[in-house]
């Protein structure tokens, strides 16, 4: 007679065993990404990243540029106070980098969403000089050693049709703090490239627009703003086409475009979601081709870099805490390395454009 219990467990047995067996598959031997095009391939990097043998190893193989996903931001440099800024971390992904023969992509000097409570206690004229003194410090330290910086880091409100309310704009003005910032990067580091970076821009029409009319009025106002970074964090549900139709837009400016932060989410805000991984994957893919293809037509002096925002699955800020289910896909490559439908999505394009 069976054991009950055996009956019970064998299907768990059998699901371990599938499951042990696809983390022993091997990876597919790709080529590295920056191997195929002319213009810098990028990921972002953290504190623990470099000691993780297997992060290294796909970084050292398929990028060439980096990007501090949090350790170069106000929040970290300033946890401390304005008085005793850390570069600690920041200083590691400069030697990093460095030993690497990659460059650095600086992220980020001003963001409407870290600085207040580091702030809150000056006066107008003091505020003022704190802002340009954190700037000069902190572009000033690195210049020479990053090949560029965002300079302001998302300027436009969610609904895109107007530019945030915030600690610097009540102080500086809305145009004001921007056009400072800019000044301030320029004169700290002369030789960066300056991006102002913001995220939605192909998603929502309205605020690509409102954007893009922004960096109009900073270079009629002499900012010198030096590029556009789109971060792309895509709705793979958005319509076909509308990514192009941004990119070409932003490329009339004639400035250098950076695809900052690129990554591409299965999940979806429905209630109800029926379509099956399949068919998500098939929008993902189509979503981030149409996005390399829109890049890859650009001409050569506006290509800046094409950065994805992490390069496994589980290094996501998407799948981090609460919010992940561990079913995810929103990078290149899986949590054992392996391409993803994303990898071969953007190499397909790649290979074909070059």
């Amino acid at each position: 007679m069976l054991d009950r219990r055996a009956l019970l467990a064998a299907p768990l047995a059998l699901a371990a065993c599938e499951r042990f067996a696809e983390a022993q598959t091997p990876a597919r031997d790709v080529p590295g990404l920056k191997t195929l095009v002319p213009f810098p391939i990028g990921t972002c990097i953290r504190s623990d990243r470099p000691d993780d043998p297997q992060w290294v190893s796909l970084a050292t193989k398929h990028v060439s540029q980096l990007t501090p996903e949090w350790e170069m931001k106000m929040e970290y440099i300033l946890a401390n106070g304005l008085d005793r800024p850390q570069f600690d971390r920041p200083d590691a992904f400069v030697a990093f980098a460095a030993r690497h023969a990659m460059r650095l992509h600086g992220h980020a000097l001003i963001w409407y969403s870290q600085g207040e409570e580091a702030f809150a206690h000056l006066d107008r004229a003091r505020f003022a000089a704190a802002f340009d003194a954190y700037i000069a410090t902190v572009a000033g330290r690195y210049r020479g050693k990053v090949v560029s910086w965002d300079v302001v880091n998302e300027p436009v409100t969610d609904a895109g049709d107007s530019l945030r309310d915030c600690h610097w704009s009540r102080a500086l003005g809305q145009d004001g703090y921007i056009i400072r910032a800019f000044e301030q990067a320029r004169a700290a580091d002369p030789d960066a490239v300056l991006f102002l970076n913001d995220y939605n821009l192909e998603n929502t029409p309205r605020k690509g627009a409102t954007f893009l009319k922004l960096v109009e009025r900073l270079m009629k106002a002499g900012a010198p703003i030096g590029g556009i970074g789109s971060q792309s964090h895509l709705d793979i549900e958005i319509p076909a086409g509308q990514i192009r139709t941004f990119m070409r837009d932003a490329a009339s400016l004639g400035l250098p475009i950076h695809i900052s932060e690129l990554d591409a989410s299965l999940r979806s805000d429905r209630r109800v979601d029926l379509r099956s991984r399949d068919q998500r994957l098939a929008e993902q893919t189509g979503r981030v081709g149409e996005l390399a293809e829109a890049f890859m037509a650009l001409p050569a002096r506006q290509r800046f870099a094409f950065t994805v925002w992490g390069l496994r699955d589980t290094d996501s800020w998407l799948r981090q805490g609460e919010r992940d289910d561990g079913q995810d896909q929103p990078l290149p490559f899986d949590a054992a390395g392996r391409p993803n439908p994303m990898f071969d999505a953007m190499a397909g394009v790649f290979t074909a454009r070059t």
